[in-house]
């Protein structure tokens, strides 16, 4: 019985050692199964983690053109300098020449000479030894980079300093379109404008190279490697026309500088029939190419702070400054549009039929709404008198219109404000647009309906106003303004086309027609645009000024700025705002315009003076640049400017002869035969054929007499062309050229100075502007 006992007991250890064993090989089988085919994947990526290393490849950024395909935006090769701590490392364990550390310091050393950086940082790096890649400096320009790259080959440290290709963005023409177009960050992505909303399409998609290293860093097969490429991004063509961009930032500069405008100066154009914004200006602007550094004008903002340079404060003010020129004032900054909103008012009049263009209305300087008991000032206090419609539009009378938008009524105005988009956004392709600030119908009473009439007490943007204006100018249809055109493949191939929301039509031709033939005469005659008149065009246009009614500026005695807390403040009035909006040809319209003047401290504060004249310029240049011809009233060709030809070696017969037929006047000094020696003004000169005249020499004779230049700043046309022909002085003139309408114009500067001696027959240029508008 033991024995029996004991062979038994031998055979359950036997039974249970075989199942341990058979459970063990399941077990194990089970997680070779497990290892090999269900985490097969698992641990086959972190082999090759082990052994792969993996470098992305940046895609090229797409490029941005304007509408004719000039190259606003591109790409230039640029270099990433990074060292491999690792390799370093594995070099001087091997290396019988570099000691621990030595290859490092060479490095480092070198990169201290060419780049600039700093010594400690880069040895610093280097000791990272399980790194292989630690960048020391971006951004580094081809030529730098090949002398690393001599380094490097010289000294056999390839794979532990490294140079990586990559692209940096690149703007043409530096700061043009600026607020437009945008910029791209440190890494690589759009920053305002349409860098920003076109990002995803313009950025592309990243590829990578895939290499193999075996477990003592040597080169495996080929095999092993792949490559997945980049994908480039799409190119943009944009609506922008880069010749009338240039020309607005032009203007948009002249009119800064004339007003001194304290809170900048913006402009935009745009076609009236797609919403496609032609150009855009903002000014003070920045250089898209060095985003970061302040212009002249933030610059001397910070200086003028007295703020310690490095302080706290000193830092926050510059951050500040740098986002506030980095604003988008056409889209981010509403203001009130003042009395440019007129058009609207009258085109919503007339459209529902309450007035007509002969209506007659008296204007007594004020009026007072009904349901309201105290009169609201025209800005003429005296007042317009008995005026037409027509006429009381084109003399911005506020009282006709507070009387009109009566007429029109509270439900029917607010119908028409929001359809044209004056309560939302206008959905442009820009990034901050922000939204109008305006109140609700239920909200208007018998006062905020009064002040709406005249472009007051709400504010809109510069965008939203001008999209307005275009429903008007178009024959009433309202349109989407945008920038993006169309974006193209590297190929020139068409991807994506912009696509303008469905026209919803708000005016009638009929009524748009009539609101444009009453601003064109205006313009032409003695509007209060009249500043907008563009010799040879048809302009219809509207000049606005409205006050900051949150915002306020002191005076004293003598009419000096002075702050609040000034003991000296003897007057009071809001900032305002000055601009005006204009399209032409007014017959067939094609294009608008708007010019917004903020905060004017020099010169005058109404739209009339501050920006109409910058608009005359604009369209003088944009309308032969966009293919319309000039036509001439029967006024203008009297006055129209000829070329001075050279007649040096011409006979006086046949100088005379031509001058004659060019309807010049002459004088020949020095005999009136013979062949010319000398003349004023010089060859290429333009004089005007109803007053200019040509001095012409002869023999012996030199224009060595001089005459004096007289003051003629302030005077009027007459008396200026008087004062210059007396003084044997030609007169060229710019600004205002219809300088005799109603109270007539004035010389507000001239050049060559008054006291400069020239000689007889010198061109004196005088600029003339109307000074009695306002609006």
């Amino acid at each position: 019985m033991p024995l029996f006992s004991h062979r038994n007991q031998m055979s359950i250890r036997m039974i249970a050692f075989v199942l341990f064993v058979i459970l063990c090989w399941v077990l194990l089988l089970f997680r070779l199964f497990n290892l090999q085919v269900v985490e097969n994947d698992k641990y086959q990526e972190i082999v090759l983690n082990q052994l792969t290393r993996e470098v992305p490849t940046t895609p090229e950024r797409g490029k941005i053109f304007d509408t004719n395909m000039n190259l606003l935006a591109t790409n230039t090769t640029v270099y990433r300098v990074f060292i491999s701590p690792k390799a370093i490392y594995d070099f001087e364990e091997e290396s019988e020449e570099y000691g621990s550390g030595a290859a490092a310091a060479k490095i480092a050393n070198k990169l201290v000479e060419v780049l600039g950086v700093d010594y400690d940082t880069v040895i610093e790096k280097s000791k990272k030894l399980n790194r292989q890649d630690e960048t020391i400096k971006k951004n580094v320009d081809p030529e730098t980079a090949e002398i690393l790259r001599a380094f490097i080959n010289e000294n056999g440290f390839t794979g532990m300093l490294n140079l990586a290709a990559e692209s940096k963005r690149y703007y043409c023409y530096g700061d043009l379109a600026c607020h437009l177009i945008g910029f791209t960050n440190a890494d690589g992505d759009g920053v305002y404008g349409v860098e920003a909303t076109y990002n995803t399409y313009l950025k592309g998609t990243a590829g990578k190279y895939i290499t193999a290293k075996d477990a003592l860093q040597k080169d495996m097969p080929f095999k092993y490697e792949s490559y997945v490429g980049a994908e480039n991004g799409a190119n943009l063509v944009t609506t922008i026309d880069m010749r009338l961009q240039y020309e607005l930032e032009n203007q948009v500069l002249a009119a800064y500088e004339s007003a001194q405008a304290g809170n900048r100066v913006c402009g935009i154009v745009m076609d009236v029939n797609t919403g496609g914004i032609l150009a855009a200006s903002v000014y003070p602007n920045y250089d898209c190419n060095d985003p970061y550094a302040l212009d002249e004008e933030h610059l001397q903002k910070l200086a003028d702070s007295g703020l310690e340079e490095g302080s706290d404060e000193y830092n926050k003010l510059r951050t500040e400054l740098i986002y506030e020129m980095w604003n988008n004032k056409i889209v981010s900054e509403p203001y009130e549009p003042g009395s440019t909103f007129k058009i609207i008012t009258s085109a919503i009049a007339l459209e529902e039929g309450v007035v007509t263009p002969d209506d007659s209305f008296t204007c007594r300087g004020s009026y007072v709404p009904k349901g309201y008991n105290l009169p609201i000032s025209c800005h003429r206090t005296w007042g317009h008198g008995t005026v037409t419609f027509a006429r009381g539009l084109q003399q911005s009378c506020n009282p006709l219109m507070m009387n009109t938008i009566e007429k029109i009524g509270r439900d029917t105005f607010y119908k028409y404000f929001e359809a044209l988009g004056y309560t939302g956004k206008t959905g442009v392709d820009l990034t901050g647009e922000a939204s109008s600030i305006s109140l609700g119908k239920e909200s208007m009473n018998v006062v905020e309906l009064a002040v709406y009439s005249f472009g007051q007490t709400f504010k809109v943007t510069p965008l939203q106003q001008l999209t307005a204006i275009c429903t008007v100018a178009n024959g009433g249809y309202l349109v989407t303004p945008h920038v993006l055109k169309e974006m193209v493949d590297d190929d020139g191939n068409v991807i994506e086309t912009y696509e303008t929301n469905e026209k919803v039509q708000i005016f009638s031709e009929e009524t748009c027609k009539t609101v444009t033939s009453i601003l064109a005469e205006g313009v032409a005659t003695d509007g209060g645009a009249k500043n907008a008149y563009t010799k040879g065009y048809s302009v219809a246009a509207k000049t606005g000024t409205s006050q900051k009614q949150d915002k306020w500026v002191y005076y004293d005695a003598e009419g000096n700025v002075v702050s609040f807390e000034d003991e000296w403040v003897t007057s009071d009035r809001p900032y305002r705002v000055g601009s005006t909006v204009a399209y032409a040809p007014a017959d067939d319209p094609q294009i608008a315009v708007i010019i917004i003047v903020d905060e004017p401290t020099s010169g005058g504060s109404f739209g009339s003076i501050v920006a109409a004249p910058y608009i005359s310029n604009f369209l003088s240049v944009a309308m032969p640049y966009l293919g319309y011809e000039p036509q001439y009233t029967e006024e203008e060709l009297a006055s129209i400017d000829v070329g001075v030809a050279d007649f040096t070696g011409w006979t006086t017969e046949d100088a005379t002869l031509h001058l004659t037929n060019r309807k010049l006047s002459f004088k020949i000094i020095g005999g009136n035969k013979g062949v010319i020696v000398a003349q004023t003004p010089a060859a290429g000169s333009r004089l005007s054929t109803d007053n200019g005249v040509v001095y012409l020499y002869t023999g012996d004779a030199l224009p060595s007499d001089t005459v004096t230049v007289p003051d003629v700043v302030g005077q009027t046309a007459n008396n200026c062309n008087k004062v210059l022909i007396n003084s044997k002085l030609n007169i060229k003139i710019e600004g205002a050229t219809n300088y005799n309408v109603g109270t007539g114009a004035q010389v507000i500067s001239q050049s060559p100075e008054a006291g400069t001696e020239v000689a007889p027959g010198t061109i004196v240029t005088v600029e003339f502007r109307y000074m009695d508008g306002t609006d």
